[in-house]
């Protein structure tokens, strides 16, 4: 057996979705959540124990990291704001697999760089059967702590993943979400007193 797997995809699929109207009230410029998916085989599924997962990520982290950003990009142009990644792992494959793939900088650093984005990926890792819901958390690139940004998106595949399968995903918004109203970290932080510079409050 290859120390090497090629990456074997089996679909993409493409989200779009814009809102016109939200609490009754129009949008002034509608807003966009998309989400890009790649259904592959599960690199390390039959194998048992992998000591050594590096092949299967270097194998599949680049690939698909640039495949699921150019399809954001297709849509998006520059214009994305937030983004956020994630996977679900069938049930031949464990957490593990799931997050091996989407945590390294060999996938989210294609989706990063081509947005020229200053924060980390927002993320969920999760295993499951066909079906299993896909969420998808969304922050701003550049502001952690701009919770106008803080967003989901909420889909499933009802074919996937199959059980040697896994779903990796980005996201991405084009604008926050729609009226916007409960203020950001930072005026938090200033009136109870501490660092504005800090967004995570620690």
């Amino acid at each position: 057996m290859s120390d090497t797997p090629a990456v074997e995809i089996r679909r993409t699929l493409l989200h779009v979705q814009t809102t016109h109207i939200e609490e009754g009230k129009a949008i002034p410029t509608p807003t966009k959540l998309i989400a890009a998916l790649a259904i592959i085989k599960n690199p390390w599924y039959g194998q048992g124990f992998v000591d050594n997962l590096r092949p299967g990520i270097m194998a599949v982290g680049p690939e698909v990291g640039a495949l699921l950003t150019q399809m954001l990009l297709d849509v998006t142009g520059d214009a994305i704001e937030g983004y956020g990644k994630a996977s679900v792992v069938g049930m031949g494959g464990s957490l593990e697999h799931a997050q091996a793939l989407t945590h390294t900088l060999w996938f989210g650093n294609q989706l990063r760089d081509a947005v020229d984005a200053k924060t980390y990926l927002a993320f969920t890792n999760t295993r499951g059967a066909a079906g299993t819901p896909l969420m998808i958390p969304l922050m701003d690139k550049h502001d952690a702590g701009r919770r106008s940004h803080y967003q989901t998106i909420h889909l499933n595949v009802p074919d996937a993943p199959a059980d040697d399968e896994v779903i990796m995903a980005f996201g991405a918004s084009v604008g926050g979400h729609p009226h916007h109203r409960i203020g950001d970290r930072y005026q938090d932080l200033a009136e109870m007193g501490r660092d504005v510079d800090n967004p995570a409050g620690v």
